[in-house]
């Protein structure tokens, strides 16, 4: 990597997103991916500021309340489609979506949006913990995904992952594979991949960055296992992707 390229690390392009007064409806993909993840304990402290008092709303209304209900009903939409991708069935998905939106188009006060915005977000995670739960039954799986999760942008490892669960290598293999379908391997790539294409989506960082702040082995590698799971190259793939949240964000 040439000495000019600012390093970062995934966990700084999700603070640089969740903070500086960003928009609900900016890629702050902590946010919604512990939403997916369905981590509660987590998402509490990140709703511990109100929707309404939130800086940086783009300005869709000059009325408070309804700027607040067309930023809310985005933020839904956005909350359905991260859990669809993280295996919430179409149809719960979207009826959540239908009964949170018809909530907020009757909400009277900023104060009830944010109480609508609150219960949302914690019913979404609590359906996606739910769904996890009931496809991964071993705590040393679960252990992993979330160590995985919080360790992106370093080399995870199956012995790493063995350490910290306190089993060996092959039976932890083993048990990951069955319970999730994936190997140890495959699961750590194919999350680092989600998140790279998120990066490439909706922030302005390289892909010289992007690859070395998700400590893929080299940016050729990147690029060659990107094209092998899309059919594109990073470059490509962020010309052509019209993600809705960069869209919304340039309002």
């Amino acid at each position: 990597m040439p000495s000019h390229v600012k390093k970062i690390s995934y966990q700084e392009f999700l603070h640089r997103e969740y903070g500086f007064f960003r928009a609900p409806l900016a890629p702050e993909l902590d946010f919604y991916e512990t939403i997916r993840s369905g981590n509660i304990r987590k998402l509490k402290t990140l709703l511990t500021e109100p929707f309404h008092e939130k800086k940086g709303l783009g300005i869709l209304s000059d009325d408070r309340l309804q700027n607040l209900k067309y930023h809310l009903t985005i933020t839904i939409a956005l909350v359905a489609r991260f859990c669809l991708s993280g295996g919430l069935p179409l149809s719960e998905a979207y009826s959540l979506s239908d009964y949170y939106i018809r909530l907020t188009d009757s909400a009277r006060t900023p104060e009830e949006i944010t109480d609508i915005h609150n219960e949302m977000c914690l019913h979404y995670a609590k359906q996606m913990l739910a769904l996890q739960r009931g496809a991964i039954t071993s705590k040393a799986v679960s252990t992993c995904i979330n160590y995985i999760y919080d360790h992106l942008h370093t080399r995870i490892t199956l012995e790493t992952l063995a350490s910290i669960t306190n089993l060996s290598a092959p039976y932890l293999s083993r048990l990951f594979k069955k319970e999730t379908g994936s190997s140890v391997s495959e699961y750590i790539l194919n999350k680092k991949l989600e998140t790279a294409k998120a990066m490439l989506s909706s922030s302005d960082y390289s892909i010289a960055e992007i690859s070395a702040s998700l400590a893929f082995p080299s940016q050729s590698y990147f690029t060659n296992v990107l094209k092998k799971d899309c059919g594109l190259t990073p470059k490509q793939y962020r010309l052509i992707n019209t993600d809705n949240i960069s869209r919304l964000n340039r309002q």
